[in-house]
């Protein structure tokens, strides 16, 4: 569910209506279309829209902004949201960096670093409005819309996200997305029993859901239980044998427990996989 029109993204970023369509157009952004055939965006589409007005701002052609932006939807991780990613200019290279990895959308270069925290705080206004209309819709929203309207929301609103997705797994408790979600922001609130409740049920109908175990394990090793995150840790794995993070934690916690070699050999493939 894209939850901002093209008014509210105007408003929000200081651009005109005619630039926000402008943009829509090009490709790099992922608008719905409603009623009327009127564009509607995710927080995502304006993360996007914030980066390209700051490249703008700092006289990188529009061009060069349009392919950057273009080649970072397609490099970024499925369901990777773009809030923590900050892109900075470094020479003539344009660097994206996520945590401690860092990559070039194109080649160039440009000299610019920002976040979307301040983003975030002015878009919070709409959000809550948007939720307020969907808790008092006369046309109650189905459990996938709820879900959607969950991660449009949890950047600029999560305590209305976390109602959201409380709202798609009542209506569907097996919604594992909603679920793990669900748990996520009961995690960052600082409730990781209820967070680690959450991540079973989406396991229970998802086993193969490595992200749900993976999330388990860090929920299990914030209420000091390391061997339940271990076994949480290496279903991630048995799911996703990719799943670097879940050798870097495993690796971690075999080296807590004594067991030097089974750390050595996650920590050898968590190199492997984050080279």
């Amino acid at each position: 569910m894209k939850s901002y029109s093209t008014r509210d993204v105007a408003k929000l970023l200081g651009l005109s209506e005619a630039q926000v369509r402008s943009h829509a157009r090009v490709g790099y952004l992922a608008p719905d279309r409603g009623p009327r055939n009127a564009y509607r965006f995710s927080f995502q589409d304006l993360v996007l829209l914030r980066t390209a007005k700051a490249l703008s701002e700092a006289r990188i052609a529009p061009r060069r902004i349009h392919r950057a932006l273009r080649a970072l939807t397609r490099e970024l991780p499925a369901g990777r949201a773009l809030s923590g990613i900050r892109i900075s200019s470094e020479g003539d290279r344009i660097v994206v960096r996520d945590g401690s990895a860092a990559w070039n959308p194109e080649s160039g270069q440009l000299l610019l670093d920002f976040r979307v925290a301040e983003l975030a705080g002015q878009a919070a206004p709409v959000a809550r409005r948007l939720a307020r209309e969907a808790r008092r819709s006369d046309e109650p929203l189905t459990a996938e819309q709820w879900y959607d309207l969950g991660a449009d929301l949890e950047t600029a609103a999560p305590d209305d996200a976390r109602d959201a997705y409380a709202r798609a797994v009542a209506l569907d408790p097996k919604h594992a997305g909603a679920r793990v979600n669900l748990g996520r922001l009961l995690q960052d609130a600082g409730r990781p029993d209820e967070a680690a409740e959450q991540y079973r049920a989406a396991l229970a109908v998802q086993p193969a859901h490595s992200t749900a175990a993976f999330n388990l394990g860090t929920a299990l090793e914030d209420l000091g239980r390391s061997a339940e995150a271990i076994e949480a840790y290496r279903q991630a794995l048995e799911a996703d044998g990719e799943f670097a993070d879940a050798h870097f934690n495993l690796a971690r916690l075999y080296e807590q427990t004594g067991r030097r070699a089974a750390a050595l050999r996650h920590l050898r493939a968590y190199k492997i996989l984050s080279e």
